[in-house]
C-alpha cells in the first residue's frame, strides 16, 4: 500500500509509516459523513493524495522551525502528509469551509500531530506571516499569488529563499507567463517515477 511512498522515501521512520498507514481509514471514516476527498479516488489515495502532497519534500527539505500556510487545505493536503514528514516544522491548514476544517482537525487529533493548526478562514482575512505557502491547484497562480504575497514572511530559514509553493498540472505557460524570469518549474516525474505524475508539476516563486 505505501510502496511507491517507501520507494521515493527510504528514510521514513516507524511512526511516520504508522501515521501513514493510518491516515486512510481515517479518511475512509470522515469521507463517509463529509465528502473531501472522491469516492472514485479513494482505491488510489496514496498515490493521488498522499504521495503527491509528500512531492513537495523532494524539494524543499523543511528544516526544524519552518512556518508553512496551506492555503485551501480541503480536507488537509498538502499539508497533512508532510506535517508527518516534518514534525519539526508548523503547518497551518487554512481553508474556508468549516466542515473541512473539521476533517483537519479530527486527523491531527487521532495522529496527535502537535505540529499542525487547522484554522476555519478566508485566506484575504489571514494577516500572519510564514515562511512559505503551499497549495495544490486551488486557484489560478496569479491570483494565489495576489492574496498571499502578504503572508510571506521575509527573513528565510532555509536553503531556498521564502516564498509560494504550488502543486499545479497541465500546460502553465499562460498562467505563469506574468512571473517569467522569477518562477521556477519542476516536472514531478522526474523526483518520483510514476505515471499519474507525467503531467504534473511543483511550481515555486520567491517572494
Amino acid at each position: 500500500m505505501l510502496h511507491d511512498i517507501e520507494k521515493c522515501f527510504p528514510n521514513l521512520t516507524k511512526e511516520q509509516l504508522e501515521n501513514l498507514l493510518r491516515l486512510k481509514d481515517i479518511y475512509i471514516h470522515w469521507n463517509s459523513m463529509i465528502n473531501v476527498i472522491s469516492r472514485k479516488d479513494m482505491d488510489n489515495f496514496y498515490t493521488h493524495h498522499v504521495l503527491h502532497s509528500l512531492t513537495i519534500a523532494m524539494f524543499i527539505d523543511f528544516v526544524p522551525g519552518t512556518s508553512v500556510l496551506d492555503v485551501g487545505t480541503g480536507g488537509g493536503f498538502p499539508g497533512i502528509p508532510l506535517a508527518i514528514l516534518f514534525p519539526e516544522s508548523e503547518f497551518t491548514l487554512l481553508d474556508s469551509t468549516e466542515k473541512k476544517i473539521k476533517v483537519v482537525a479530527a486527523v491531527k487529533n487521532e495522529l496527535n500531530l502537535t505540529n499542525i493548526i487547522p484554522l476555519a478562514k478566508r485566506i484575504e482575512n489571514e494577516k500572519s506571516r510564514y515562511h512559505f505557502v503551499i497549495s495544490r491547484a486551488v486557484m489560478k497562480f496569479p491570483e494565489l499569488v495576489k492574496t498571499t504575497r502578504k503572508n510571506i514572511h521575509t527573513g528565510s530559514v532555509n536553503k531556498i529563499p521564502n516564498g509560494i509553493i504550488c502543486l499545479k498540472g497541465g500546460d502553465l505557460t499562460e498562467e505563469l507567463a506574468p512571473f517569467a524570469g522569477k518562477v521556477k518549474t519542476y516536472g514531478i516525474n522526474t523526483f518520483c517515477d510514476n505515471s499519474f505524475f507525467e503531467t504534473k508539476k511543483i511550481v515555486y516563486l520567491p517572494v
